[in-house]
């Protein structure tokens, strides 16, 4: 990815340090819009998370073990499990996403449909996914979090097709549906959350929870064993395509 050949601002001045213009530093707060966001994001490269959110700039406090760093890494193992059985789907952790004008999040993980495979979103000539996921997931504190609140909304209205947030504190997973632009719950079936966008992601949502990475790994490989799973691979294998469902959101930038 290209870097804008600027110098990184030492304080919130008009002039650097070699008499180059400075960039104002990244803020809580800060109302920017995409462009500039990634602008001053460049610019501070020690810097290892910003979300621009609603066009307002999120920077998270440092990272607790047991409140996100393990839970998250549960997540990731998950889904590259998923990723290595499925070909013509990549996982991602903590990727910059372009959502719209005033939206680009750094979600915890995310998974899509490869853009040759009818995949949803894009890849840019940066690097840079652009457009919404099929599926994003983020490890969030509680009900408090913004992950609930902004971020959402923002997924919904972009067309993210499946969001999925695990509460750490309350103890909780809830996995969203994008249906006709509107986020539902998805249902158990018989304990387990089935992924819709993606045959054969099967989530043990309880064992994810108590850390028991065994349970977790046994729902997976089930519905990696499903008729659905081999035909979802076998649709993917088919380059070039439409892409597979409709997003059921509104049109990017929007």
């Amino acid at each position: 990815m290209s870097v804008p050949s600027i110098t990184r601002p030492q304080a919130r001045g008009p002039i650097g340090p070699a008499g180059d213009v400075a960039l104002p530093a990244l803020e809580n707060g800060d109302r920017l819009t995409r462009e500039e966001f990634e602008r001053r994001y460049h610019a501070m490269p020690g810097l290892k998370k910003a979300e621009l959110i609603e066009g307002e700039v999120y920077m998270p406090s440092p990272v607790r073990h047991g409140r996100h760093s393990h839970p998250h890494t549960r997540v990731v193992t998950w889904l590259g499990n998923y990723e290595t059985s499925t070909p013509g789907v990549e996982a991602g952790d903590n990727g910059s996403i372009r959502l719209d004008l005033t939206n680009e999040p750094q979600p915890d993980a995310y998974l899509i449909i490869l853009p040759d495979r009818g995949g949803q979103s894009r890849i840019s000539e940066d690097d840079y996914i652009e457009g919404a996921p099929e599926l994003v997931a983020e490890v969030a504190a509680s009900t408090a979090s913004y992950d609930l609140g902004k971020k959402l909304e923002a997924y919904r209205r972009n067309g993210v097709r499946e969001y999925l947030v695990w509460r750490v504190l309350d103890r909780e997973v809830d996995w969203y549906v994008n249906r006709g632009g509107s986020f539902e719950r998805l249902r158990s079936v018989d304990g387990l959350l089935q992924s819709e966008a993606f045959p054969g992601l099967w989530l043990d949502p309880a064992a994810l929870v108590r850390g028991d990475g065994a349970t977790v790994d046994a729902a997976l490989r089930r519905g990696l064993e499903t008729p659905g799973h081999a035909e979802f691979v076998a649709r993917l294998a088919r380059d070039r395509r439409e892409p597979l469902l409709p997003a059921g959101g509104e049109a990017m930038g929007d």
